[in-house]
C-alpha cells in the first residue's frame, strides 16, 4: 500500500474546485481554498501542494464534470480517486452542507480509508458507453413520442382496430386520419413527423452500435455474451460498456451486487426482513438484463438464431450458454407453477443471468483498459 504524506480532497463544480488538505501524520484538515476549474489553475495547485517532494492523494466525488480532472492528475503523476457519492459516510445529524465542508469532509474520509473509489473507463470505453446511453435516450424519446400521439388520438376518439401497433398497418391507418379543425390536423402531422424522426435516428444509432461494437477491442467479449439466450448485440455491447474490466469482480455475486439485482435486507436482533432488489449501481445494465429474462419464459432450445451466434465462440462459451438456457427456462417454469408475479421471476432471472455472464467472462479474453 503506498504512503502519501497529504491528502486532498477536492469538491467539483462547473467553474471551481474547493481545495482541503488533510496531512498523514494527522492533525486538523486544512481548507487550501477555492480555484477555477481550468486546466492551469489544476497544474498551479499541484505544484504548490508539492513544495517538499510531498506525495499525494486526490479525491473527488464522480458526478456531471467527469472523468477530465481525473485523468489531468494521473497525467501529471499524481495518484487520484474518483468515489462513489452514494458511498460517502454522511453524520445524519450534519444538516450544513457548503462546497468548503465537503472538501474537508472528504480529505478526512480519504486519509482514514473510508472512501469507496469507482472504477474509472478509458477513453474508448467511456465514447462507447456514451453512444449505447444516447441510443438509449433516443428509445426513451421515441416512446414518448408514440405515447403523446396515442394520447392525443384518444381525447378525439380515433382507436386502432388491429391487433398490434406501430405496424405497417398502423402506419397506413395513420395516414388516413383527418381532423375538423385544421390546427389539429397540424397537430397530428406533427406528432406522427417526430415519431418516424425519431424512428430513423433509432436505426442509425443501432448501425453506430454494431460498428462501434466490432470494432473495439471488446469485440471478441461482446461476441461470447451473444451466445447467451435473450443477449443480442445491443444488450451484450451495453454490458461491456457500462461494465469494462470483469477481473474487478472476484465473484459472481459481486457482479450482482454491483448490478443491483440483489434482495434489499433490514434486519435487527432476532429479526430478519428482506425486501426488493436494492437497485443499486448501474441500472442501464439491470434494465437490459431484466428484458433478456423474458424470453427464458420459453422451453430451453437451440434456435438456428442462437447456433449462428455461437459459430465464432470456443466450445466453454457455448456450454456455459447451454447450461444457463436449461437453468433460465427451468427457473422461470419453477416460479411460474409457484404462482409469482411474471416481473418478479424476470427479475429472479436477471440476477442469475449476470452469473453466467460472470462465468463466461472468465473463459473470455479481458482487453486491459487503460484510465
Amino acid at each position: 500500500m503506498a504512503f502519501y504524506s497529504k491528502y486532498v480532497g477536492m469538491d467539483v463544480h462547473k467553474e471551481t474546485i474547493a481545495v482541503s488538505v488533510a496531512e498523514a501524520l494527522g492533525g486538523e484538515v486544512r481548507y487550501v481554498g477555492e480555484i477555477a476549474n481550468t486546466p492551469e489553475a489544476v497544474v498551479k495547485l499541484v505544484r504548490t501542494l508539492r513544495k517538499g517532494d510531498a506525495t499525494l492523494l486526490f479525491c473527488y466525488e464522480a458526478g456531471p464534470c467527469g472523468y477530465g480532472l481525473y485523468r489531468q492528475l494521473l497525467g501529471l503523476g499524481q495518484a487520484c480517486q474518483v468515489v462513489a457519492p452514494s458511498l460517502t459516510p454522511k453524520k445524519p445529524g450534519d444538516r450544513v452542507k457548503t462546497d468548503r465542508r465537503d472538501s474537508m469532509t472528504l480529505a478526512r474520509l480519504l486519509r482514514a480509508g473510508e472512501l469507496t473509489a469507482i472504477w474509472v473507463p478509458d477513453e474508448p470505453q467511456e465514447a462507447l458507453r456514451d453512444l449505447t446511453r444516447a441510443r438509449e435516450d433516443m428509445k426513451y424519446w421515441q416512446r414518448q413520442a408514440k405515447q403523446r400521439l396515442l394520447a392525443f388520438l384518444l381525447r378525439h376518439g380515433k382507436t386502432f382496430s388491429g391487433k398490434t401497433r406501430w405496424t405497417k398497418a398502423h402506419f397506413h391507418w395513420l395516414e388516413t386520419l383527418k381532423f375538423d379543425q385544421p390546427v389539429q390536423q397540424i397537430v397530428f402531422q406533427e406528432y406522427v413527423d417526430m415519431i418516424l424522426a425519431m424512428i430513423k435516428r433509432v436505426a442509425a444509432l443501432d448501425g453506430q452500435v454494431e460498428t462501434a461494437g466490432t470494432e473495439s477491442v471488446f469485440a471478441p467479449m461482446i461476441e461470447g455474451y451473444m451466445a447467451l439466450r435473450g443477449v443480442n448485440r445491443l444488450t451484450a455491447t451495453t454490458i461491456v460498456a457500462e461494465i469494462g474490466d470483469f477481473r474487478r469482480f472476484p465473484t459472481a455475486p459481486g457482479l450482482m451486487k454491483y448490478l443491483g439485482v440483489v434482495p434489499s435486507e433490514h434486519s435487527s436482533g432476532q429479526t430478519k426482513s428482506r425486501g426488493g432488489i436494492t437497485k443499486t449501481g448501474n441500472g442501464h445494465v439491470r434494465r437490459v438484463l431484466v428484458e433478456a429474462a423474458w424470453t427464458y419464459r420459453h422451453p430451453a432450445r437451440k434456435s438456428p438464431l442462437l447456433q449462428r451466434r455461437a459459430e465464432g465462440t470456443s466450445e466453454a462459451v457455448q456450454a456455459i450458454a447451454w447450461a444457463a438456457q436449461k437453468r433460465l427456462c427451468a427457473r422461470y417454469r419453477k416460479f411460474e407453477a409457484r404462482g409469482k408475479k411474471k416481473v418478479q421471476i424476470c427479475t429472479a432471472i436477471a440476477r442469475e443471468l449476470a452469473g453466467f455472464i460472470w462465468a463466461i467472462s472468465k473463459v473470455l479474453p479481458q482487453p486491459a483498459a487503460k484510465a
